[in-house]
């Protein structure tokens, strides 16, 4: 690992890839909160609202591993700023677009090249971080997610009211270029680092062929049934079914993000003190199941205790993200840890798609109370699809070829 004036730069690398993480967030994940000034600009109805928004993460979800297998060919640097300098310009197209098609083609291609971020800045955290500060680190970039969405839901409304539904894109579109020119400048690998041979077909396949990253991804997935139930219907639950008002609703879920932003850090540190990722994230995972039984359990009391109970699950449902994803760009073979990142995350993409329609339903056809048990019995498989996974890297047939990227 670096040492003297690399070990200080690599905290540089952390910080644009934070960055980067941040404003990819703002975009699949703040647009929504567009959604009233989008159906009146493009004049639709909100289903067809929420298929233009649901385009970036569409184009996320497609794009994720072969970004993930360049980012191990290429490296991170050529990478997240094609990536983003793409994002940018697609936003800008969106800006312009009078037509919901077209506006909906742009922002299919905001997630295309957004998609670059998730594995490219993970990989630059993973080749410039010891095993003893990544997952510390690896909280960091996360926890730029919840704060990018949080940016962008505070400011994206004022700048629509304010120059219209294009103001808002142009702004996005201009921030996203400006990390695209901190990627330029400041993010390189360290001396040493490990990418795919020429053969990048090779990279995917290994990664693919390995049952311990399905599995890892596999529990990542389920764990995202409780963190998106919490994320997206947790206003939805006090708010229609216990009877809180909209703006108590929304404030039990600001400090239920609050508390789970703050706990990616601590899951982060956590790891790093007990030297493994996959302990720390079997243990939150029986937690989580615990908090959503009980919560199931408290459906008919009083409200208040509802939300004693709902605020601590709702966090620690939102915390584990970092560890998973640092275990598992270390179970990766050596120069594809972009590609094993992008399968990890592939699973969450796809996931959390289903979620809220799936659990939804389930809450509004049958009942609340079944719905929070849904999700804690999803946290229970994901217990036992982890169990016995083991930390580390894998065993690789042939070691590739290091790379001297010096001077890169």
């Amino acid at each position: 690992m670096p040492t003297g004036r690399g070990a200080a730069y690599r905290w540089v690398v952390l910080a644009v890839g934070a960055a980067a993480q941040g404003v990819n967030a703002a975009a699949f994940l703040g647009l929504p909160v567009l959604t009233p000034q989008l159906r009146d600009h493009f004049r639709l109805e909100l289903p067809a609202v929420g298929l233009l928004v649901g385009a970036v993460s569409l184009g996320t979800l497609l794009a994720l591993v072969p970004w993930g297998a360049a980012a191990d060919r290429f490296g991170e640097r050529p990478v997240m700023v094609t990536g983003l300098l793409g994002s940018a310009a697609c936003l800008g197209g969106a800006a312009l677009a009078t037509r919901p098609l077209v506006a909906g083609s742009a922002l299919l291609g905001v997630g295309l090249f957004g998609a670059s971020v998730n594995a490219a800045s993970g990989r630059a955290v993973m080749t410039w971080f010891a095993h003893e500060r990544r997952g510390l680190a690896m909280g960091v970039r996360q926890t730029a997610t919840p704060l990018g969405a949080a940016l962008a839901a505070a400011t994206l409304p004022g700048l629509a009211a304010r120059g219209g539904v294009p103001s808002a894109f142009v702004s996005l579109a201009a921030v996203t270029a400006v990390v695209a020119l901190a990627a330029a400048l400041w993010v390189r690998e360290p001396p040493g680092a490990v990418r795919t041979p020429r053969r990048a077909g090779a990279g995917v396949t290994l990664v693919l062929r390995s049952p311990r990253l399905w599995r890892l991804s596999a529990g990542s997935a389920l764990l995202v049934v409780p963190q998106f139930t919490a994320s997206s219907l947790l206003v939805e639950l006090l708010h229609e079914h216990r009877g809180l008002s909209l703006g108590a609703a929304a404030a039990v879920l600001g400090v239920a993000q609050v508390l789970g932003g703050a706990g990616r850090l601590g899951a982060g540190v956590w790891s790093d003190a007990v030297r493994q990722r996959l302990g720390p994230l079997r243990l939150l995972a029986v937690l989580v199941a615990a908090g959503f039984a009980v919560s199931a359990l408290l459906d008919l009391a009083a409200p208040a205790l509802v939300v004693a109970a709902l605020v601590p699950t709702a966090a620690l449902a939102l915390c584990w993200n970092g560890l998973a994803y640092t275990a598992a760009g270390e179970m990766a073979p050596d120069g594809r840890g972009g590609t094993a990142l992008a399968l990890q995350n592939t699973a969450n993409f796809t996931a959390a798609a289903l979620t809220p329609a799936v659990v939804g339903w389930i809450a509004t056809s049958v009942s609340w109370p079944v719905a929070l048990v849904v999700a804690s019995g999803s946290a229970v498989a994901a217990r036992l699809v982890l169990h016995g996974l083991g930390e580390g890297l894998p065993e690789r047939a042939a070691p590739p070829p290091k790379v001297d990227v010096t001077g890169r």
